[in-house]
C-alpha cells in the first residue's frame, strides 16, 4: 500500500470538489474510498476497430496524447495509489499518470481485458462474417465468458478499495469490456442488457465504496475544471 501524503490529502477536497467527488451525503470520509476506473488510451486496434483482447497491443501516438492530457485532470484529484493491468496500453496509460504524481504503478493482471480466443485481431466486420451467431450475444467460441471477466475484474476493484485508507481516492487503469463487467458486478447490477454505456478511449468512471456498498458517481468523463499543471513533481509550466 502506498502511504498517504498527509500534504496532499489536505488540498484533495477542494480538488474533489470542484470535479463533483465530495463524500457521498451522511458519511465521512472515514469509511468512504474512491477509485477512478481509467480505459488506455486510443491503439492501431481501436482505430481498424479490431477486437484486442490479451493481445498486447501498443498505445498510438494519438493515444499517448490523450494520456497525457487526462493525466493532467486526474493529477488534480491527488491519488495516493495507481493500479493497472500489465497489457502495455494500460500500463503506458497509467504511466503518464504516474510521471505526473510520483506514484509507483502497480500491475495486476486481473485487470487485463477480456480473452477474445480466435476473434483477437479481427475487425467487426470479420467477426460478423464468420462468427454471425457468436457475434449477436459477443461470445467468441474459444474466449473467456463474461462472468469470468466480470469475477477477477471486479476483485481487483475490491483489492484496491481495501488497499486504501478511509478517505483515499485511487485511479486503477484497464481496458473498456474488463471495466464496463466489474462496474456492473460491483453495483450489482446486470451486464446484460448493458445498462451502462461504454467507456471512450481514456475516459475514466468514478466509483465510491462505503463498507461494502458501491455508488456510481461519474461515468465516462472525459475532463475536469482545469488540469493540474504546477505543484506536482515533474510537471513544468509551459
Amino acid at each position: 500500500m502506498t502511504a498517504v501524503d498527509p500534504a496532499a490529502a489536505e488540498e484533495r477536497p477542494a480538488a474533489e470538489d470542484a470535479a463533483g467527488l465530495s463524500t457521498p451525503s451522511g458519511s465521512d470520509d472515514t469509511d468512504v474510498v474512491t477509485l477512478v476506473v481509467w480505459r488506455h488510451g486510443q491503439t492501431d486496434f481501436n482505430l481498424e476497430r479490431r477486437f484486442q483482447g490479451q493481445t498486447d497491443v501498443p498505445l498510438n501516438e494519438t493515444g499517448r496524447e490523450q494520456a497525457a492530457r487526462a493525466a493532467g485532470y486526474l493529477a488534480a484529484l491527488r491519488p495516493s495509489a495507481i493500479f493497472s493491468s500489465d497489457l502495455q496500453r494500460a500500463s503506458a496509460t497509467a504511466d503518464a499518470l504516474a510521471s505526473l504524481t510520483g506514484l509507483p504503478v502497480q500491475l495486476d493482471k486481473d485487470l487485463r481485458e477480456r480473452s477474445g480466443g480466435c476473434w483477437e485481431g479481427l475487425t467487426d466486420t470479420e467477426i460478423r462474417e464468420r462468427f454471425p451467431a457468436e457475434r449477436v450475444t459477443w461470445a467468441p467460441p474459444d474466449g473467456e465468458a463474461s462472468a469470468a471477466v466480470a469475477d477477477r475484474a471486479s476483485a481487483a476493484l475490491e483489492r484496491a478499495a481495501d488497499s486504501l485508507a478511509g478517505g483515499s481516492l485511487a485511479v486503477v487503469v484497464g481496458h473498456g469490456a474488463a471495466l464496463g463487467l466489474a462496474l456492473a458486478r460491483v453495483l450489482r447490477i446486470p451486464s446484460e442488457p448493458r445498462a451502462l454505456g461504454p467507456f471512450g478511449n481514456c475516459h475514466w468512471s468514478v466509483l465510491s465504496r462505503r463498507r461494502t456498498r458501491w455508488r456510481l458517481l461519474e461515468h465516462n468523463v472525459g475532463m475536469l475544471p482545469e488540469p493540474v499543471t504546477d505543484g506536482l513533481p515533474g510537471v513544468e509550466e509551459s
